[in-house]
């Protein structure tokens, strides 16, 4: 069955229109992670386009990480791995050498109007319901990360009532399973400040101490955001490393 490029600015490349109308099948869900996408000769043959103009609208997602090539099976919708990134800076070895990762316990869940900075940062409308978490990660018994996230509540209302000892120790593919949004990239900002009264005690360090904050947007593959998120870690215990070439 033929099909047409959904509406979309005329003056864009075939390829680019093709690229873009992919994306939107990955956010929408109609390209599932666990079978591969249609192959190019399918796809030019249902867009009546040639397959090299395919191959490059699929070669730009494979490069923007939407799309992984498996040998010998086919094309897959890619689930980035940002389960862990936060440990990046704030890096915990056990004696052996091996990094440890911590578990997660949500410590308080609550329904509020998105203020204007977050419904800016959401591309909400201010007033929005939000659904916010504070959640600590923890290891060895002591919490050495504490986490403020902001959500759509309307996009995410399987979370809203969901018993919090289910969220488990990784949010992402929680949103994908129970929520059908998948986070496709993320964009991260990292300061420093001092600890208020709520993240010193949920830190155990003295209130104003030094701590190192990441500020986090988490966008779905259509460039849409879906999370915000602030994590809280003491400075003493932040890194951060890169290559220059």
């Amino acid at each position: 069955m033929s099909r047409s490029l959904a509406p979309s600015d005329a003056r864009l490349p075939i390829y680019q229109r093709l690229k873009d109308e992919f994306a939107a099948k990955i956010a929408q869900g109609e390209w599932s992670r666990r079978e591969a996408a249609p192959s190019e000769n399918q796809l030019a043959e249902a867009y009546r386009v040639a397959v090299g103009t395919v191959r490059k609208a699929i070669e730009g997602l494979v490069a923007e990480g939407l799309l992984e090539r498996r040998q010998g099976k086919g094309t897959f919708v890619r689930r980035p791995d940002f389960g862990n990134a936060m440990f990046r800076f704030f890096r915990h070895v056990g004696t052996d050498g091996e990094v440890l990762r911590p578990s997660a316990r949500i410590l308080e869940r609550r329904l509020e109007a998105a203020a204007a900075p977050l419904a800016g940062a959401l591309a909400l409308a201010p007033g929005a319901r939000l659904l916010r978490l504070f959640r600590e990660r923890r290891l060895d018994g002591r919490a050495i990360l504490v986490e403020d996230i902001a959500l759509d509540a309307t996009r995410f209302a399987a979370l809203v009532d969901l018993p919090t000892d289910q969220f488990g120790d990784l949010l992402y593919p929680l949103y994908d399973e129970a929520c059908g949004a998948m986070v496709a990239r993320a964009s991260e900002t990292i300061s420093f400040g001092a600890a208020n009264a709520r993240i010193a005690e949920a830190l155990d360090v003295a209130p104003d101490a030094a701590v190192a904050v990441i500020e986090r947007i988490a966008f779905g593959a259509d460039g849409t955001p879906l999370e915000w998120r602030r994590s809280y870690g003491p400075a003493d215990r932040f890194s951060y490393t890169i290559d220059l070439r």
